[in-house]
């Protein structure tokens, strides 16, 4: 193999390195996909995420965020759970977290090995380098679409025949030219899965998301109280939801990741809402060291956790509820009430004047009404 088939060359080295798919594309998107991009904020339905919008200009392709791209080695990464994803869902008095996050963050992971491929580039074949993972202003599904890896799908999730939906994107960007892929085809077919399983109907379209109804953004994006209509959806989802992902046919393809440090941790396979309700923000920071929850901070976390408890019907969660009464956090404070409220209606009302009469921040006084 040589610097003759450059294409070879590289797909040979990030499987070597541990990604299970490559695939090349032009640094280039077509017009359109920046505009539903476009389309996408002017509706509002990038909800908070306000840094879409801030960079969006550089979102619309990647040779707006890097002039000099010519060519974009797009990896995937599988993080295909062994079991029931959906397992938790029936404990109620356990915390469910997204696959992706049972596990070190992938951040770390990806980017290590993209720079590790990118540095073999740029040493074998020359030009320059950039790595991306998904921090980046790079609209990444389209351009792996675009690189044959999948296609998306009408959860608007990437779909490769091989990996079903559970992997990770990353991209090197380069001046090399490369020869490109032919892209994805779309094999959704009249398939409608992924939609019927959202439990807040969050797509308003087939290929459409509204992020502001998506559980996964609300718990983990949003950065206020969960807004009252979805809370009883969100049942012990404490960070992320992977229903749509689970729901897709196209998983029984996948095989269970190969890679270690991609396997779930056992202390984040089902933990006990009570423990995790309990927990300082010492103690949350300790927990959630390498994961990708800890990013959500403590408060935001405890929140999810409240509003799980609130949902649970366990009785024997109350002493922790009313301790969280008085958290020096309103947002913690207003989830407690809520949750309050779920479990001990009496006891609720019989707390209300006290703590209301004394409750400063309007949000939390708002819980109490």
């Amino acid at each position: 193999m040589t610097a003759a088939d450059p294409k070879a060359l590289l797909r040979a080295e990030a499987l070597r390195l541990g990604f299970d798919a490559v695939g090349f594309a032009p640094a280039r998107l077509a017009a359109e996909t920046g505009e539903r991009l476009m389309q996408f904020i002017a509706a509002g339905r990038h909800g908070d995420m306000g840094w879409l919008a801030e960079r969006a200009e550089q979102r619309r392709s990647p040779d707006a965020l890097w002039p000099a791209a010519k060519s974009a080695i797009v990896v995937a990464q599988s993080y295909a759970p062994a079991g029931d994803p959906l397992a938790n869902l029936a404990r109620p008095s356990v915390g469910n977290l997204s696959v992706y996050a049972r596990h070190r963050d992938y951040h770390e992971l990806i980017k290590g090995r993209l720079k590790h491929l990118a540095q073999f580039a740029a040493r074998r074949l020359g030009g320059e380098v950039k790595v991306f993972v998904d921090t980046a202003p790079l609209l990444e599904k389209p351009l792996a679409q675009l690189a044959g890896l999948g296609w998306q799908g009408k959860h608007s999730n990437l779909l490769s025949r091989d990996l079903g939906n559970w992997f990770f994107l990353g991209s090197v960007l380069t001046t090399l030219e490369l020869p490109p892929e032919p892209p994805a085809a779309e094999h959704c077919g009249s398939c409608r899965a992924c939609l019927d399983a959202c439990p807040t109907d969050a797509f308003p379209a087939p290929f459409q998301l509204d992020a502001r109804r998506c559980l996964s953004y609300l718990t983990i994006e949003h950065p206020g109280p969960i807004p009252t209509e979805f809370r009883a959806a969100m049942g012990n989802r404490i960070y992320g939801c992977d229903d749509c992902l689970a729901a897709c046919p196209w998983n029984r393809f996948a095989q269970a990741t190969r890679e270690a440090k991609l396997v779930a941790r056992a202390d984040l396979l089902a933990p006990p809402l009570a423990e995790l309700v309990a927990l300082d923000d010492a103690g949350f920071r300790q927990r959630f060291a390498g994961s990708a929850v800890k990013r959500i901070g403590h408060a935001r976390f405890l929140r999810n956790v409240l509003i799980a408890i609130g949902n649970s019907g366990e009785p024997a969660l109350l002493p922790a509820v009313l301790a969280r009464l008085d958290d020096a956090a309103p947002l913690v404070r207003g989830a407690a009430v809520w949750a309050l409220r779920r479990l001990a209606p009496a006891q609720a009302a019989a707390e209300r004047s006290l703590r209301r009469a004394g409750e400063t921040d309007p949000a939390v006084v708002a819980e109490w009404d």
